[in-house]
């Protein structure tokens, strides 16, 4: 709770005249207990994870199967709209009874960490900053638990729920274990506790994290995705691949971005994986270009091809 009666002595307090985003902040906050502004975060969850995958389900359910293969990652998977339902209510209900519960008893870490809601609000570039760093913290701790859940007994006994799904689709992103939905809420946790923020940006990287999971497990590569101008980040092709091999993966851990798995070699059977099809995608335009003229009609369906494949 905001400690000002009023927005003169909030500025007062600031010592300049508050920004929109700040007296926007004050008018909503100042009457709130934090322990209430703190639960936002279980209602932002359950939003967000309700209608960030909604495009994709539908795209696959609505649309056009022609349309869609090209981008879509393993083509002959397709999900029925009963399926996209088991797993959101599934998924939905492990969330509120694990992220929620944790939400709500939480906050005294919340406090000693020195998450704030008070005034000033960030800037852009300190939140931009503190958002990387919990990227970074989150990507590097959660890549050594994902190494663990692989392991025999965790694999059995817990991770096996998440890769339920082969093909791995939006609403599967957080679709696992409650003990998992639990340890792995540790590395989302590191980063603010290491770098404490404002309780906006808090709210903004769950937010955010969330949201790349969805991307991540779309199960969906399309060329006009702008997580393809964010440098080192794996994206939906290279987290799928994990899903693919399944139970024996031993490739592709990093839940973010892609140095870990470089770093200590776990990258390597996509690569060898991704070096095979390139290979064999060569060889087959080697074995077709005979068949066509030189002619623009012929050179054009070559073209066409090509870019089919």
């Amino acid at each position: 709770m905001i400690p000002y009666a009023s927005a003169a002595e909030a500025e007062a307090a600031l010592g300049r005249a508050m920004s929109w985003w700040e007296a926007a902040w004050f008018r909503y906050s100042a009457s709130t207990p934090d322990y209430c502004l703190y639960c936002h975060n279980v209602v932002l969850l359950m939003v967000v994870y309700t209608l960030a995958p909604l495009p994709l389900a539908l795209l696959e359910l609505c649309c056009c199967t022609k349309l869609t293969s090209p981008y879509k990652l393993q083509p002959r998977v397709r999900l029925s709209a009963a399926e996209f339902l088991r797993c959101y209510r599934q998924t939905a209900r492990v969330l509120l009874l694990t992220v929620g519960a944790l939400q709500l008893v939480s906050y005294p870490a919340v406090r000693a960490v020195g998450i704030r809601t008070g005034l000033p609000l960030p800037s852009v570039g300190e939140a931009a900053a503190q958002l990387v760093v919990y990227f970074l913290v989150e990507d590097y701790l959660n890549y050594w638990l994902h190494r663990l859940l692989h392991t025999g007994w965790c694999y059995d006994a817990i991770h096996r729920v998440h890769h339920e799904y082969a093909a791995p689709i939006g609403y599967a992103a957080p679709h696992a274990h409650w003990a998992e939905v639990l340890l792995l809420g540790l590395p989302a946790f590191a980063g603010p506790a290491l770098v404490p923020c404002h309780i906006t940006t808090f709210c903004l990287w769950f937010v955010l994290r969330h949201i790349e999971a969805v991307d991540t497990h779309s199960g969906f590569a399309f060329p006009f995705n702008p997580t393809a101008l964010i440098p080192f980040y794996g994206g939906a092709e290279y987290h799928d691949y994990h899903h693919y091999v399944g139970r024996h993966s031993q490739s592709n851990f990093a839940s973010v971005f892609t140095f870990c798995d470089y770093i200590y070699g776990t990258d390597k059977g996509y690569r060898y994986h991704k070096a095979n099809l390139a290979e064999a995608a060569n060889k087959q335009m080697k074995e077709m270009a005979p068949l066509y003229d030189d002619n623009d009609d012929d050179t054009a369906a070559l073209n066409s091809w090509k870019k089919q494949d």
